[in-house]
């Protein structure tokens, strides 16, 4: 992706088929399909009076505060109430200013992935995802290194975490600058999946994506004891030669991902290369077709494999349509009624976003909508607060917008 766009400062920039990426509990209640005609919706500041620096991500600590959280690229972490009126906000961790990291954000490197723990307000621990300069002998062949990392809150001050509580859980080699993936976050089953890139450049010329032997271009589930990561129901665990926290595999530029919290079902905006973007539900061992797939076209396919021997996309689109996909959340907050269930996700190139009606019954999309537009604000990321309200960032001018129904 990066290479159509080098020059905006972001990191944006496809053989199992079990049904559902794990097993929400029992009592948890799952949203009918909304029926009728979706309300356009409009969006206004959140905050009007704060402006962040490459925000690429928004999120909450789920402990009952309603505080937020920014992700800047350049390796911040803001915190501030979750009030329109504020003013002011606090660093909560800065990545950058940290010894011995040797952290490295521009283009698509940096801090791109921020998830508190289910148990955050008992043990206070966080995790982030960032890039660093690989400091080993392969560097001339791998530059940058990958980290997934757990960090504590400050004894004294839950607005600061403590800068040396850091406990690397995950590392691994990035080939090039570009297609890192980066979101982390926790399913309903309480383990830690994170997205990871196809390693970057254009093709996927190392075949990363469709190697189990490596962590590029996949899906990762770990539990967070770093010394006992691997879960034992992961579905690579015994196969040979393959890497045990993959979950499932053959993508390319995982951006942005999210957990319906009615259903526990995950949904991934994955990035493109030159023809298709797609949307992507997550199944335990699936493969999602990258380098020779791409969407639902053939891309790199010499074997004339069919589209059926991958998981085919829930939705894709061409060029005409968008340019780089933003991953986004199912909709259960309480402002926009409507959108109940409704998948809501946008494009970074024009600035879209649509609103996907989806029945897993039949594993359909009932409606695909176009309901907004942010052509010229550089969507990079959608969020959510405690209470299910959905947040845009706006990487060009630094603005978090929220959305209301016209």
């Amino acid at each position: 992706m990066w290479l159509r766009i080098a020059c905006v400062i972001l990191l944006l920039a496809a053989c199992g088929k079990q049904d559902g990426v794990s097993t929400p509990p029992s009592s948890t209640p799952t949203s009918p399909p909304p029926t009728g005609t979706l309300p356009t919706l409009q969006s206004e500041f959140a905050f009007p009076d704060l402006t962040f620096t490459s925000p690429v991500f928004i999120t909450h600590a789920g402990d009952g505060t309603n505080r937020l959280f920014v992700v800047q690229q350049g390796g911040q972490i803001q915190v501030f109430p979750n009030d329109p009126a504020g003013a002011s906000t606090r660093t909560f961790l800065d990545i950058a200013t940290l010894p011995q990291t040797r952290f490295v954000s521009g283009g698509e490197l940096g801090l791109l992935g921020l998830a508190f723990d289910p148990n955050y307000s008992a043990n206070g621990f966080f995790y982030v995802n960032y890039t660093i300069t690989n400091p080993n002998s392969n560097a001339a062949t791998f530059p940058y290194r990958t980290r997934v990392a757990r960090f504590k809150i400050s004894a004294g001050d839950s607005d600061q975490a403590d800068p040396n509580s850091e406990t690397i859980l995950l590392e691994f080699d990035q080939p090039f600058a570009n297609h890192n993936g980066g979101m982390i976050a926790f399913g309903p089953d309480g383990k830690l999946y994170i997205a990871t890139g196809d390693g970057g450049d254009g093709n996927d010329p190392m075949n990363n994506a469709q190697n189990l032997g490596v962590l590029l271009g996949k899906i990762l589930r770990i539990d967070t004891d770093p010394n006992n990561r691997v879960p034992a129901d992961n579905p690579f665990v015994s196969t040979p030669s393959a890497m045990g926290e993959i979950w499932a595999y053959g993508m390319r530029n995982p951006f942005r991902m999210s957990f319906d919290r009615a259903t526990g079902r995950l949904w991934v905006g994955d990035v493109g290369q030159s023809t298709r973007e797609e949307v992507d539900v997550i199944v335990k061992g699936g493969n999602y077709g990258w380098r020779i797939y791409e969407g639902n076209r053939s891309n790199i396919n010499p074997m004339n494999l069919p589209l059926t021997d991958f998981m085919a996309p829930v939705l894709d689109y061409d060029r005409t349509i968008g340019t780089t996909v933003i991953g986004g959340y199912v909709y259960h907050g309480p402002g926009l009624p409507d959108y109940a269930g409704v998948y809501v996700y946008g494009d970074f190139g024009n600035g879209r976003i649509w609103a996907l009606v989806y029945d897993a019954s039949t594993k359909t999309v009932l409606s695909n909508t176009q309901v907004a537009t942010m052509a010229r604000f550089n969507l990079s990321s959608f969020g959510e607060d405690e209470a299910g309200e959905l947040y845009v960032v706006g990487l060009s001018d630094g603005k978090i917008r929220r959305f209301r129904q016209m």
